[in-house]
């Protein structure tokens, strides 16, 4: 394990495509939503284990937050749990990261992660992360992990790699050619036909100093706001400096401000059983099912004549089913969902319009 290795790991989104078993207080990251006993991110951090040490681990989350991650991440010191005061996407986020350690070693080589991935092949997950770390280490590269796809996938982001050998050493690596965010059908098939598209897995390696050099040169703006903030501050003071930092900066993802810009991006293509868990079908396709494909989640679901539906109950509750085929059924904390998987994209919508026509209690 090398002490240079640090990890950054975001929990701060609200995972609205889960609802209505993620809501606003307890978002998809702080559940467990496999069943293994644990939540998503205490297997993330877990995960990383191996690669760094456990003084090595931040996670980056909002502000409301903070009693959750250190409940359930009680060896986490203080200092390892950085809060937002509010949403401002990925490059604030990993920017705030950044100068935190920084102040720890300026020598750093990071793994910024999500914290609410599946990862089926945790073996190779983590040498290729390995691989990666040594990459970064000796080049300065913004280095991104790439999924092999084994489907047109409308809900992924894609890269698309320039082909041709790196460095014998790293046969997998390649340099990034384009970034796609979420295609459809018709050009995701393109993608995955043409052999030159992998998934966005989100997961991002760079060293301290070459990541630093990017937000400089296209973010220069936020630089600026981070490089103001002294880490060192008494609590309070650095509240407020965070505060301030962040009701300036603009909301722009680290992809657009910075991956789709430089021209030291490169791709490490990859396949260990990856998934962004993202929406409940994610979870159908990684989770057990009975002889006619249904998934069932919750000790007291009964279901009839029904075929390929997800369905998740609380244990206190008896639900019966009937005569269902490719349905979403989700049943949590006074809210009912049926929904067509067909249609699952549809439930951010659906979200909106509770929001707006019930407001929060719901949400």
């Amino acid at each position: 394990m090398n002490a240079r290795n640090f990890c950054v790991i975001m929990a701060g989104g609200i995972g609205s495509r889960f609802w209505p078993l993620s809501r606003t207080s307890k978002p998809k990251q702080f559940l467990d939503i496999l069943g293994t006993g644990k939540t998503l991110l205490q297997q993330t951090v877990d995960r990383f284990l191996t690669i760094c040490p456990l003084e090595n681990i931040f996670i980056v989350s909002n502000l409301e937050y903070n009693d959750i991650i250190r409940e359930q991440l009680p060896d986490l010191a203080g200092y390892q749990i950085m809060l937002e005061p509010m949403r401002k996407n990925t490059a604030p986020c990993i920017a705030y990261a950044n100068y935190r350690i920084k102040q720890i070693n300026p020598e750093a080589n990071i793994v910024v992660a999500p914290s609410d991935h599946l990862i089926l092949k945790e073996k190779q997950f983590i040498e290729v992360i390995e691989e990666g770390l040594e990459f970064i280490q000796n080049n300065e590269a913004l280095l991104t992990l790439g999924i092999q796809p084994n489907r047109p996938e409308t809900g992924y982001g894609y890269i698309q790699i320039n082909k041709g050998v790196i460095d014998k050493k790293y046969p997998n690596l390649n340099k990034v050619k384009t970034f796609t965010e979420k295609p459809d059908y018709d050009l995701a098939k393109i993608f995955f036909e043409s052999g030159e598209f992998y998934w966005n897995s989100g997961i991002f390696l760079w060293s301290l100093k070459s990541i630093q050099t990017a937000f400089e040169k296209y973010l220069s703006e936020i630089a600026s706001l981070f490089n103001e903030i002294a880490i060192g501050l008494d609590p309070k003071t650095e509240e407020k400096a965070i505060l301030s930092a962040y009701s300036d900066t603009r909301n722009i993802s680290i992809d657009y401000g910075i991956m789709e810009k430089a021209d030291n991006v490169f791709v490490l293509c990859s396949d260990f059983g990856w998934s962004d868990l993202g929406a409940w079908s994610s979870l159908y396709d990684h989770s057990g099912k009975d002889s006619e494909g249904n998934v069932i989640l919750g000790n007291n679901v009964m279901i009839y004549d029904s075929k390929n539906c997800i369905v998740n109950a609380c244990d206190e509750k008896l639900v019966v089913l009937q005569g269902l085929e490719d349905y979403i059924v989700v049943e949590a904390d006074k809210v009912l969902l049926i929904c067509k998987k067909q249609d699952e994209q549809k439930i951010k919508q659906i979200v909106n319009d509770v929001k707006i026509r019930k407001g929060d209690i719901f949400i």
